[in-house]
């Protein structure tokens, strides 16, 4: 004898729907993180683009104050600064220059040997 549907279990009954809703949240719930991740990449590169215009900037900054510090160090420079600041310093007279020759390294095996003997440790 047939069974009527009325005697039929929930679960069977119901089980179409439930697997079509669960199958509707996975596929929605999909689109939704797709979506987010998209936007999350969008946002980073965003960023991204305005930290390389932040370090351009500052590249740019960077070359404008080192040829500043060039300028600075020039003779020109320091010679108007000191007037400008009347300090009153002045180029010294040729008698107050003293010129030191510059040593010659010594080469040779007594030269070796004071190199050997400074590598050593003390004794104890």
């Amino acid at each position: 004898m047939a069974r009527n549907r009325r005697y039929q279990s929930a679960a069977i009954r119901f089980g179409p729907a439930v697997k079509a809703f669960f199958l509707c949240l996975v596929i929605g719930g999909s689109g939704v993180g797709y979506v987010w991740q998209k936007n999350q990449i969008y946002e980073l590169g965003q960023e991204i683009r305005k930290r390389e215009l932040r370090l351009n900037e500052l590249d740019k900054q960077n070359e404008k104050l080192k040829k500043q510090l060039a300028m600075m160090h020039s003779p020109q420079f320091l010679e108007a600064r000191i007037q400008e600041l009347k300090l009153g310093l002045v180029r010294p007279a040729l008698s107050q220059i003293v010129q030191l020759p510059e040593p010659v390294p010594e080469t040779g095996p007594a030269v070796q040997r004071q190199i050997a003997q400074q590598t050593r440790p003390p004794p104890r």
